[in-house]
């Protein structure tokens, strides 16, 4: 990993994304690990994870962890995520959170030198050049080790550094829970 031990350095966790990201690659990550990990590398100004939730849910599966990280060293910034019928009369859920992750890591720049960014989502490729017009150095975590890669080609290219989630797996990652299926 390319961080300087001098620089302050804030994660960006784009939660769906980095969820499937680690299901694809066959791992969940140990949230309390990946906070050392990158602790023991830098000075951690904030440790952000942006989810949507489905609010009239009685409970969400995400919830345990969103709690978790909330209490742990996170910042969780969450919105309401909206349910709709598509054309074929199946119910989906969107809840996209990069406006507000973007706007985020834009206000809070002038206190960070490294962004590190969990997310393979190619419409963060302008916040990244972005943030390098501003002087900070911008690390993407995400992977191509699946058969099909998680990671935009063109947020892979404009990133300072790309760190594939296979290999923090190593450090932070431990074999997924097999959980019994919902009902």
């Amino acid at each position: 990993m390319a961080i300087d031990p001098r620089e302050k350095i804030a994660l960006f966790i784009d939660g769906a994304n980095l969820y499937a990201t680690s299901k694809a690659v066959g791992i969940d990550i140990d949230y309390r690990k990946l906070l050392s990990e990158f602790s023991s590398k830098a000075y951690m100004l904030r440790a952000n994870y942006y989810t949507a939730l489905v609010e009239d849910q009685e409970y969400s599966s995400i919830r345990p962890l969103i709690d978790w990280l909330d209490y742990n060293g996170y910042t969780v910034v969450t919105k309401p995520a909206k349910e709709f019928t598509d054309a074929t009369g199946r119910r989906k859920v969107k809840g996209n959170m990069d406006i507000e992750l973007a706007v985020d890591a834009l206000e809070l720049s002038p206190y960070y030198d490294h962004l590190v960014l969990f997310s393979g989502d190619g419409d963060f490729t302008a916040l990244v050049a972005a943030l390098q017009r501003k002087g900070k150095r911008v690390t993407v975590v995400s992977t191509m080790s699946t058969s099909t890669p998680m990671i935009s080609d063109d947020l892979r290219r404009q990133a300072d550094f790309f760190l594939d989630v296979a290999e923090l797996a190593k450090s932070v990652g431990r074999p997924q829970v097999q959980r019994p299926a919902e009902a």
